[in-house]
Formats: C-alpha cells, structure tokens, sequence
C-alpha cells in the first residue's frame, strides 16, 4: 500500500511537472509574441519618423507629427519611444555601426587596395540607399549644437564616423605603399574627397525618381575615383 501511496504522489507530481512546464512554454511564447508585435510596432514608428524628418527637418519634426503621419494618438507613442531624439538617435546609430563594421571588415580583407577601396564605396553607397533617407537627415545635422544628454551619443557617432575614415584612409595608403595608386597627396584629403562624392548625393539622389540604383551610382563613383588613382606605368 505505501508503495502504491508513493506511485501515486510520483504521478501526481510528475503531472504538475508537466503542467507548470506547460504553462512555462506558454507565457514564453506568449512573451516572444508581445515581443515581435511591440517591435513589429517600433519599426513602424521609426520608418513614418524618418518620413517626418526628412519632411519637416529634425527641428522642426515632433513626435505630434509622427503621430499625424501614423493617424494615432501621441499618447500611444509614449509606449514605444520617450523622445524623438531617442528614437532618432537609435536607428541611425544602428546603420552607421553597421557601415563602420563593413568597412573595418573590408579593410582586414586579403584582397588588393584597389578592390578594398572599391568595395567600400559601393558598400557605404549602397546603404546611402537603404536606408533612404536617413543618413542624409544626418549629414544635415550639427552634431556640434546637440543636448547635453546626446552628447554621449554625438561622440559615438564622430568616433564611428572617424573609423570609417580612417579605414579608407589606410587603404589610398595601401594603394601608395605598392605602387597601385598614384600618390597624388594627402590620403586624408583624398578621403574626404570620396566621402564628399557619396554624402553630395543628398542634394540630388531620391530612389523612387532614379533612374538608376544607389549600388549603381556606388560603382560609377568607385570606378571614377579609382581611375584617377590608379597608377597606370
């Protein structure tokens, strides 16, 4: 009888075992649903924002206007986003990480300068267009004039910005180094120049009216640049 007892109370707690596991995978799941709704939601956000950015300008852009671009309360943004600077600040930061990443990457690649330089600028390019329009938005903004609560992300920003710089710099001198470049003067000028070339596009370069892609236009700059380097004796 005691062993049946103890068989029995083993059942009965394996059967709360498998309840309470059941119940566990259930909240999970519920959670991980909340979770790709809530930033199924925020990507919404973030996507009608940079419209209201590049419509209004930051300045003049509110989370008001975010709200009127969505049709909804401001209130219901409060639950996703505190600020539009936050929200700004965050999805640009994300993509710029990104192209630094590219470009650290390409830089340690075992593949000539001329190809590192080349694919570097299609790369940057073609996330100009990507992400339309929201690195233009940032080239528009002075970082010199933010907040004193941005200011931690203002000096992210102009580290990353300086590593993208500084990984196509080492390229030209890569170039120099072998001979495949002409050392036509300062790699950093140089530099600047190329990242002028692609930034410019902001004045002129909207993807629903452009005849040709941000990946395009990338390979006509890099073929452009690339035959004034290019040491040809």
């Amino acid at each position: 009888m005691a062993t049946a007892n103890g068989t029995g109370k083993r059942r009965a707690a394996s059967r709360e075992d498998a309840s309470a596991s059941g119940i566990g995978k259930r909240r999970s799941a519920a959670k991980e649903e909340a979770s790709e709704s809530y930033q199924k939601r925020r990507k919404e956000i973030a996507e009608a924002a940079v419209r209201v950015f590049n419509r209004l300008g930051f300045t003049g852009a509110s989370l008001s206007a975010v709200a009127a671009e969505l049709d909804i309360d401001r209130a219901s943004l409060y639950y996703y986003i505190s600020s539009k600077e936050e929200l700004f600040d965050e999805i640009l930061r994300e993509v710029i990480e990104r192209n630094a990443s590219i470009a650290t990457r390409i830089l340690a690649s075992k593949v000539s300068p001329r190809r590192k330089l080349r694919d570097l600028i299609i790369a940057l390019m073609s996330s100009y267009g990507e992400h339309y329009p929201l690195i233009y938005i940032y080239i528009r903004e002075n970082l010199s004039h933010v907040s004193d609560k941005r200011s931690a992300w203002s000096r992210h920003m102009r580290k990353l910005n300086r590593d993208i710089e500084n990984a196509i710099i080492a390229m030209i001198e890569e170039g120099y180094a072998d001979g495949s470049f002409r050392n036509v003067g300062s790699s950093r000028v140089v530099a600047y120049g190329i990242l002028g070339v692609i930034g410019w596009t902001h004045r002129w370069f909207r993807p629903e009216k452009s005849d040709v892609t941000a990946e395009e236009i990338g390979k006509i700059y890099a073929e452009l640049i690339l035959s004034g380097l290019e040491s040809h004796y």
